[in-house]
């Protein structure tokens, strides 16, 4: 068989391999969506007698609705917490050279690959030994913790793409380094902090290990499904985890739009000779 009838054959059969790929991905998702609407519950099919009803009762679950709130105000801080310690961590191992570097590096970049339960362990030991209450406070200390690593690969990454010519020219007209850092280098860092944000948002969302150790008696979105499905699924379990990946969607979207709107403009340069 000559190379192009080769080439030709294979190529047919490219299209099937991806959709056989991106059904293995994404049928699961468009199952959980389809019987959130589902009048025979989690059972029978196909579907039919699609409904409303399991979304009505799942807005009037106050249990459910307390624990996102919880788990949407342990992320926000979570959130706050990697960036404040993620992005100078980043700036020290792209601009500093300090002794230990290396091992620096290391360090802290072994929490993304420490799985999460050594992580949540380690966290109620020190905080049992410390006679600290296990609260929402210590799920927000445990997950910003564990997600600093994120946030400094992603910052690091912007910095290593990051015109250096731009600081220095704002150095040269005469801005200090504490001026400069606030009006060039973080705005053309905005797109890695962006990411970084919406990526330790929602990893601190769905965390489950690190959040099993250091629950105390509020519980998150992912700690009151998994108690419920201890028990069973229930249509209104669909109907959550629907709603969670629509708005992850759209936050994707958003992200890929700004991208997208920043790389077509030029990027920062002379914001200094406005003021």
């Amino acid at each position: 068989m000559s190379a192009g009838k080769r080439t030709a054959r294979e190529s047919r059969w490219l299209p099937w391999h991806a959709i056989a790929v991106f059904g293995f991905l994404y049928l699961p998702i468009v199952t959980l969506i389809v019987y959130s609407f589902n009048g025979q519950g989690v059972g029978g099919f196909p579907p039919r007698n699609l409904t409303l009803d399991w979304y009505r009762m799942l807005f009037a679950d106050d249990a459910i609705w307390t624990s996102v709130l919880n788990s949407l105000l342990v992320a926000l801080v979570a959130v706050g917490i990697a960036l404040a310690f993620g992005i100078p961590a980043a700036l020290a191992l792209d601009r500093a050279n300090f002794p230990g570097k290396a091992v620096f590096r290391r360090l802290v970049l072994l929490p993304l690959i420490l799985p999460g339960i050594i992580t949540g362990l380690s966290l109620l030991m020190l905080f049992r030994q410390t006679d600290v209450k296990l609260s929402l406070v210590t799920i927000v200390l445990g997950h910003g913790t564990a997600l600093i690593s994120v946030a400094t690969t992603e910052v690091f990454a912007g910095l290593q793409k990051l015109d250096r010519a731009q600081e220095e020219a704002s150095l040269d007209l005469g801005a200090n380094y504490w001026h400069t850092f606030w009006r060039v280098t973080i705005p053309n860092l905005r797109l890695s902090i962006i990411g970084a944000a919406l990526l330790i948002f929602t990893l601190s969302m769905d965390e489950i290990a690190v959040s099993f150790f250091l629950i105390g008696r509020d519980n998150t979105l992912p700690l009151e499904i998994w108690g419920r499905l201890r028990r069973g699924i229930t249509p209104e379990i669909n109907a959550i985890s629907s709603i969670i990946f629509i708005f992850s969607l759209i936050a994707i979207v958003t992200w890929y739009r700004l991208r997208v709107g920043a790389e077509g403009q030029p990027q920062i340069t002379g914001e200094l000779l406005e003021t």
